[in-house]
């Protein structure tokens, strides 16, 4: 028989629900049997995509007599951290605080009332049987213990990521910029790219901001970097050659074997990235990995209704990778003749690359490409047979058993999707692209709009509904933002107001100038999270701050601005240790320091305008126009002639109307 979960909507929670082990969902029902029955809370995260999760659930959920201990003993309760992050950071924090390191799977245990007593991360089954009976033990035998311990770690929760009210200095300096980024750079790896560790995460949003932050502080060393370390991420096996996007990581420090999960998020933002990266330096292998990889996206992760699913699993068939490697004989079989071409272009060995014998995870030479001229291809022809390869391959592996789709529709990872999709656009001038953006954002007006005005998490399905989080807000006002200076219909700029006004109602403390994770009519859990740093996506707070700043300059809105200057005064002291942590307020600082270029483009030729001004790189640029708006800066500049006007520190040039006389003026101040 299914437990409890088999009502669920989440993948991940479904793939639990015929474990002997009675979980429950997160909810009124676990809560209130422990609290009835005097019984310790498991608190067990994870996602689909998760590999370890799964491990654990063959190991120990899936074992009988370890079910029957927490069956007996604990009220069990099963949580996907990306439909309900609120819960994950609370648990998270904590098990950080107690072992000084989280990740996924995450298990927490927690008093009746849900404060957390102790955890961990993956347990195997003979140390989760041991850590379970010694919680018990102490539960009976000594709860005053237990009930110390919650206090103490519900305090370390409450206080996490809260930073002290700090005055609004006049201007910062590009000494503050040199602050954060001189020990970032120590961090380096020369011969790898990215940073001197391993695993390797691609963080994104470290790269746009180093790139930048080279550019504008001209500090070639630091866009040199940048440019290395994203040709070694795009031809690294954590990249899918055939395919199209990129794993979660890479296990090594070579970026060549991926942990093989395909998350949108990562993917969303890599798209931004590799978009902005071209534009500042046309490198073919960029304009590769954002076509396939969007490609991908509308193949594979796209549903009829225009939502963009969450992710890929790293498994097929209970075995990590499976579906995405090959053996040499395999390429030879399916690629005839050029076979020994695309074996030496994808490193491939008659032995194998990986651990597992005679398997290959595809990578290639960052100069790899120059195998076109040694086989005697042009460029163009070069694209084109390496395309037929890679499209021969996706057809032979396509045969495989696939990896599990996490089929949910999130908020906000929709939203870093569509404007994934709204950068390319820009960037390669694709008409498509911006049709599958459009499309998206009619997906989320029509599915993921609340009654109240708000946003909803996912769309509500058999009559569960889980309220959006800040980061939903955040990244759907970042995509609206994307889309009005992509297309200049305002309609966008006035959604993202509406739900900047629901956020600055539900989700803004004025009095402490916080902003909280959770909207105030949220369930209450243990603590009420703030969520500052940046990780693998950008914090929620950061977010919404750089979007209350564009918005407090486009519609001249000092309220906002006076919010978005508090927040980053707050964070600024904290960021010189660590500045990868803080990348996107370090983009914040940066604009601060640099100051915005606000681009006016109006009258009938405002689109040939915003195409040319697209092929340069400006990444300090906001740009407004159209044929209509009410926006202040456009108020009589509108006309049936085309103009372009650039404007900073509510100054405006004289108007041009000739591309290079634009160029010209930009560069010019």
């Amino acid at each position: 028989m299914p437990n409890k979960l088999h009502s669920e909507t989440s993948p991940y929670l479904r793939q639990h629900q015929f474990n002997p082990v009675e979980w429950y969902p997160w909810g009124d029902e676990a809560l209130q049997k422990a609290k009835t029955e005097n019984k310790l809370i498991i608190v067990s995260i994870g996602y689909s995509a998760c590999h370890w999760c799964h491990v654990m659930e063959r190991e120990s959920f899936e074992d009988e007599a370890i079910a029957a201990l927490m069956n007996e003993h604990f009220v069990s309760i099963k949580v996907d951290r990306e439909e309900r992050p609120d819960i994950d950071q609370i648990y998270m924090v904590a098990v950080q605080l107690m072992t000084g390191q989280g990740g996924w799977p995450l298990n927490c245990i927690c008093l009746p009332d849900g404060r957390p007593i102790y955890g961990g991360t993956y347990f195997q089954p003979e140390q989760w049987t041991q850590f379970l009976k010694q919680l018990v033990a102490m539960w009976n035998e000594n709860p005053a213990l237990a009930n110390d311990y919650a206090e103490r770690l519900t305090t370390g929760i409450q206080q996490s990521e809260q930073l002290p009210f700090v005055p609004i200095p006049e201007s910062y300096t590009k000494e503050d910029l040199a602050a954060i980024v001189t020990p970032w750079k120590e961090r380096f790896d020369k011969q790898e790219g990215g940073y001197n560790r391993a695993p390797k995460f691609p963080l994104p949003n470290n790269w746009l901001f180093l790139l930048r932050y080279g550019v504008l502080m001209d500090d070639p060393s630091v866009v040199d970097h940048a440019h290395f370390t994203l040709r070694k991420i795009a031809s690294g096996g954590i990249y899918d050659h055939v395919g199209g996007g990129f794993a979660r990581y890479s296990v090594d420090a070579r970026w060549h074997i991926p942990h093989f999960e395909k998350m949108l998020y990562d993917n969303a933002q890599l798209v931004s990235l590799y978009a902005e990266a071209w534009q500042q330096q046309p490198v073919a292998l960029y304009k590769r990995v954002v076509s396939e990889t969007l490609q991908w996206v509308q193949r594979e992760m796209t549903s009829p209704e225009g939502g963009f699913y969450c992710a890929l699993d790293a498994d097929s068939e209970g075995v990590e990778g499976k579906f995405y490697t090959f053996q040499q004989h395999e390429i030879e079989a399916v690629l005839g003749e050029d076979a020994e071409l695309f074996i030496r272009y994808f490193g491939a060995t008659k032995e194998g690359n990986w651990e597992e014998e005679h398997t290959n995870v595809l990578k290639i030479d960052i100069e790899a490409d120059g195998m076109a001229q040694e086989a005697g291809f042009s460029v163009h022809e070069w694209e084109t047979v390496l395309a037929d390869a890679k499209r021969k391959l996706r057809d032979y592996r396509s045969k495989r058993v696939r990896p599990g789709l996490d089929d949910k529709l999130l908020t906000a990872w929709n939203a870093m999707m569509l404007k994934g999709f709204v950068d390319a656009y820009r960037v390669f001038d694709i008409p498509a692209y911006l049709d599958v953006a459009l499309a998206n954002a009619a997906f989320i007006k029509t599915h993921l709009y609340a009654e109240d005005g708000g946003l909803w998490r996912q769309p509500p399905t058999n009559g569960k509904a889980i309220a959006g989080f800040l980061d939903d807000y955040a990244f759907t006002i970042e995509a609206y933002i994307a889309l009005y200076e992509a297309t200049f219909d305002e309609h966008w700029l006035q959604e993202a107001k509406r739900l900047v006004a629901y956020v600055l109602d539900h989700f803004y403390d004025e009095e402490t100038s916080v902003f909280y994770y959770t909207s105030a009519h949220a369930d209450p859990l243990v603590a009420r999270k703030t969520e500052t740093m940046d990780n693998v996506i950008s914090s929620s707070t950061s977010t919404i701050s750089r979007q209350l700043r564009w918005l407090g300059l486009a519609f001249d809105e000092p309220h906002y601005t006076t919010i978005t200057a508090q927040q980053l005064a707050k964070v600024v002291p904290h960021t010189a240790p660590y500045g990868s942590a803080y990348a996107n307020w370090a983009t914040q600082l940066l604009d601060e320091v640099s100051g915005n270029l606000e681009v006016v483009l109006t009258g009938p030729g405002w689109r040939a305008l915003r195409c040319e001004l697209d092929r340069h790189y400006v990444p300090n640029k906001m740009i407004l126009g159209g044929t209509k708006g009410s926006l202040p800066l456009l108020a009589g500049r509108i006309g049936d002639v085309t103009r372009a006007y650039v404007c900073r520190n509510k100054t405006c040039s004289l108007p041009v109307a000739q591309a290079d006389e634009l160029v010209q003026l930009i560069t010019s101040r």
